[in-house]
């Protein structure tokens, strides 16, 4: 008989005894990065906190949040990595940094202890939506530098699965690979996947030619969006799922079950808490809040309560699937950089992309412009991309502006392009362009 899980004595052990394993982990992490870290350090004698104040789970709220900008700032001023390494240079085996889409990239180092971990969570992760030994694994995910590759390559290995490390390049090949080598996983960012996705259509090649049983997709958000996943099921034949990572924190510790019932966090190895920016304070269960993350088990660069910027709601009930660690239902909901506020309203891109990837007229590829001052949204645009022969294009803008408004609860303006106009990408898709000052109206938009 199958196994259902990789690691069942820890996917399915009762919620008291993890946490009382996180919390023996907590305290053996804390209580490191006090005295071998004089960032961490620093932080805990200002706050008022020592090793031997955390006695419970809750008690972590002591110690102060830490950002992204925090570690640039820190690795500035104590380059190269700043003082927030834990663990003796000799145990160092490989250096990682963000992506730096938002500033000077953070760098972050794995010891050799942190591979295994890192290999063993992501190998689960895998299994988790129907990885097996033998399946072909085309890993599209950025190699080099980039975290997910590297910890797809690794954990592929470890499965006893055939690896194609080709990373996310030569789109040709990829289309090669998938047909000659009969891959049976494929995985990439979301806007990469759909791309593949467009180029097999111009090729003439259908799912019923491909041999895909799943399409994991992370490294930016997209595949929670119903739309999206559809299309690409649709058009690629193997389930998609979602997957989440971060370079700080590391790669591919969250995803998706045959379920598709949310996020499965490692929580063995993290300690995910969900906070409302404006209070500070966390959330009940189920509720949306910024994902602030404390590693458990990491040596090299341990994070205690890194601030994320990532929206998601916590849920801690067993899934269907019989994994007891919490998920985040609906994925990442939208990054906190990237949430606008317009006309009262809040959205985010994946309101935005499930809009527009609903309406068979347009291309999978859309751009969000917003233009003010002050810190103010005066004019918000989608621009989206119209197919040929998609009719008549006025028709088409007035059925995307009451799709938007469904979405985000305002109408943004409309603009439309012609299909190939907006650049696609390998990498992550950057979507919101936020312009110096508000230009003139794009097209009608009423809130």
């Amino acid at each position: 008989m199958e196994r259902a899980f990789l690691h069942p004595e820890i996917e399915t052990m009762p919620r008291e005894e993890l946490r009382r394993l996180q919390l023996e982990r907590l305290r053996w992490q804390v209580r490191r990065c006090y005295e071998g870290s004089a960032f961490y350090r620093e932080r805990m004698d200002r706050a008022g906190v020592r090793p031997e104040d955390i006695r419970t789970l809750d008690d972590i709220r002591r110690i102060p949040f830490v950002t992204k900008q925090e570690l640039r700032d820190e690795q500035a001023a104590h380059p190269p990595y700043g003082r927030f390494t834990v663990a003796p240079p000799e145990t160092w085996r490989e250096i990682h940094p963000s992506s730096g889409t938002t500033g000077a990239p953070v760098l972050t180092i794995w010891s050799e202890n942190d591979i295994r971990n890192i290999t063993e969570f992501t190998a689960r992760t895998l299994w988790s939506f129907g990885t097996r030994p033998g399946d072909v694994i085309q890993n599209a995910f950025s190699y080099g530098l980039w975290v997910a590759g590297m910890a797809v390559h690794y954990a592929g290995r470890r499965l006893g699965a055939l690896v194609i490390p080709i990373g996310a390049q030569l789109t040709d090949r990829q289309i090669d690979f998938l047909t000659r080598a009969r891959s049976t996983v494929l995985t990439a960012t979301p806007s990469y996947g759909l791309y593949i996705a467009e180029k097999l259509a111009e090729a003439g090649i259908g799912p019923e030619d491909l041999h895909l049983k799943a399409v994991a997709l992370g490294g930016e958000a997209g595949t929670e969006a119903p739309a999206t996943r559809a299309k690409l099921e649709a058009r690629l034949g193997g389930a998609a799922y979602d997957y989440y990572g971060l370079a700080e924190i590391g790669p591919t510790f969250a995803s998706e079950c045959t379920a598709q019932a949310g996020l499965h966090w490692s929580e063995d190895h993290h300690l995910i808490e969900v906070i409302d920016p404006a209070t500070m304070e966390p959330v009940r269960p189920g509720e949306v809040g910024v994902l602030v993350i404390t590693h458990l088990t990491r040596e090299a660069t341990p994070m205690l309560r890194y601030w994320t910027n990532d929206y998601a709601r916590l849920d801690p009930e067993p899934c269907a699937c019989g994994r007891t660690h919490a998920r985040s239902p609906g994925g990442i909901l939208g990054r906190h950089d990237d949430m606008i506020v317009y006309r009262g309203a809040k959205f985010y891109p994946s309101n935005v992309e499930n809009a527009v990837r609903s309406l068979p007229e347009l291309t999978d590829e859309y751009r969000i412009e917003v233009a003010g001052s002050g810190g103010m949204v005066e004019r918000c645009t989608v621009v989206a991309e119209i197919l040929p022969g998609a009719g008549d294009p006025a028709q088409v803008s007035e059925r995307l502006r009451a799709r938007l408004k469904q979405e985000c609860l305002v109408t943004p303006d409309v603009r439309l392009v012609p299909a190939g106009t907006l650049q696609r990408t390998e990498f992550k898709a950057k979507r919101v362009v936020r312009l110096a000052a508000a230009g003139p109206a794009a097209g009608a938009g009423d809130a």
